[in-house]
């Protein structure tokens, strides 16, 4: 089956609204709907309590048990509910992956006086010699849970930097002293080890240790199949690759794993991965951009450098690809929001084509209604074409500026599969493409774009057609996905 991954949140799920029960009670339905992998949301507690999305981490080992930051629960909920909820995911055949979020903490216990240097934001290797007292946030020690799971304490010993010094109240960018930043990190700002709260130090071994320690737990306690790995631009490449090969040596498994690393040059990622001996795979940032650039892009894009630089092109089998995530929707950090006239056709074109690891996001599966932004209407279409017909030899057919498609010649092995693919971004038009000998005389039906039936000649070829910034989607007239659909909609396709 063609996998595919679900980030099964976006950003501004409202509090206390049940979402682990929710995911629970949709297992067999998302495992129906072709998603075999779910990416999960940070299920410890964040220094925002129940209102924190889980990236202000406070306490990983706090999955909604303990009263600490005003709440119990999470923003989804109880221990309790998680763990029934990853229990009753891996029962309906979907792998889960939990966020791992290690390069910061947030809402420290206790404050701490500590000499600190001054660190130009703009560019992290220049430190100031001199150096100061600061009162830094920066003691943990989880008075709610009592040393339960882990007795360690977190001090400012386990941090490299802060961005608040509580006795000016000032914000800016400290480096710890005697501490330095990592230098197997994104290049960015001179150096981009620090991102934000405080910047955890994972070159100090017993922080290393913690953080082993933890994993080997949440897994055990969680029942978690992989990861996805946060911000890891941020964090030491050498820390992730050991961090990983620890966990799988102990438990004697794989452990899925993918990294966000946000950069939109792909031999960036390349280098990465090479960096942590291919640890990983990572989400195809690059191709996000390229969607990002062709739906504002009044038809001006050259539709037939679509996938020039991407991840996916150079490293298909490490390549998550995805249309747009939490960070990307509107009012967030990393927004940069794929217009919705567009959204049906860059998924078909994750979920349709040969290559690539496809995740699709909550936010346009069902909507993001405090934006008043709907669901992408025909997601869920495109998620079944995936399961049932996007197999077999791919051909290419970008040749034009505005207009192009591909087709997949479909296998013995799944009856039905097979389809061919027709994308905009300007004026509408028709293509010849080549589906194969074997579907010579057969009817292809449009299941999404609205067009005619063709027939495939003797040749293996037929025309398709698009409407003007949209996408069509053909699959062969007896295939499971069109008798779904007539079923769906009661009438004859």
């Amino acid at each position: 089956m063609n996998g595919i991954m679900l980030q099964a949140f976006e950003w501004e799920l409202p509090s206390g609204a049940g979402h682990w029960r929710k995911l629970r009670k949709m297992a067999r339905k998302l495992s129906r709907d072709g998603v075999t992998a779910i990416w999960l949301p940070p299920a410890y507690k964040g220094a925002g309590g129940k209102n924190d999305v889980g990236y202000g981490v406070y306490d990983l080992y706090d999955l909604g048990e303990f009263d600490q930051k005003g709440s119990v629960e999470t923003k989804y909920g109880s221990k309790e509910e998680y763990i029934k909820m990853v229990a009753a995911l891996n029962r309906a055949g979907i792998q889960t992956l939990g966020d791992v979020v290690f390069n910061h903490r947030m809402g420290g216990d206790e404050k701490e006086t500590v000499t600190v240097h001054r660190v130009d934001p703009a560019d992290r290797r220049m430190v100031s010699e001199e150096t100061e007292e600061g009162e830094l946030y920066t003691r943990f020690t989880f008075p709610g849970r009592k040393g339960r799971y882990s007795d360690f304490v977190w001090d400012h010993s386990c941090f490299t930097g802060v961005d608040y010094n509580e006795r000016d109240r000032e914000h800016s960018l400290f480096l710890i002293d005697g501490k330095s930043w990592a230098q197997d990190v994104d290049a960015e700002n001179g150096n981009f080890d620090y991102l934000m709260g405080n910047d955890v130090d994972v070159s100090d071994p017993r922080v290393a240790g913690e953080l082993t320690k933890w994993g080997e737990w949440y897994l055990k306690t969680s029942g978690l199949r992989g990861f996805r790995l946060d911000a890891v631009k941020h964090i030491s490449a050498a820390f992730l690759k050991n961090w990983l090969a620890a966990l799988r040596e102990k438990t004697g498994r794989e452990i899925y794993a993918v990294g966000e690393y946000w950069h939109s040059d792909a031999e960036v990622l390349v280098d990465y991965l090479e960096r942590t001996g291919n640890a990983m795979n990572l989400f195809d940032v690059p191709l996000h951009f390229h969607f990002h650039r062709i739906s504002h892009g009044n038809g001006m894009y050259d539709m037939r450098t679509l996938f020039d630089g991407t991840l996916v092109s150079t490293r298909a089998m490490q390549a998550v690809t995805f249309v747009d995530n939490h960070d990307t929707q509107p009012g967030q950090s990393l927004e940069s929001w794929v217009d919705g006239w567009f959204k049906a056709a860059a998924y078909a074109l994750i979920l349709l084509r040969k290559d690539g690891y496809p995740c699709v996001f909550w936010g346009d599966l069902y909507g993001i209604p405090s934006r008043g932004i709907g669901k992408v209407t025909e997601l869920e279409t495109l998620m079944r074409l995936r399961r049932e017909c996007a197999y077999g030899d791919q051909c290419d057919y970008f040749d034009h500026e505005n207009i192009v498609g591909f087709t997949r010649q479909g296998i013995k092995s799944r009856p039905g599969s097979g389809l061919a693919v027709l994308l905009s971004d300007g004026a509408g038009g028709e293509k010849r493409m080549c589906v194969g000998k074997h579907f010579a005389g057969r009817v292809f039906r449009c299941c999404v774009g609205g067009q005619k039936d063709v027939r495939v000649d003797r040749e293996g070829y037929a025309v398709f057609a698009v409407s003007g910034g949209g996408v069509s989607v053909y699959a062969p007239k007896a295939s499971l996905v069109t008798s779904a659909l007539r079923r769906l909609s009661g009438r004859r396709l």
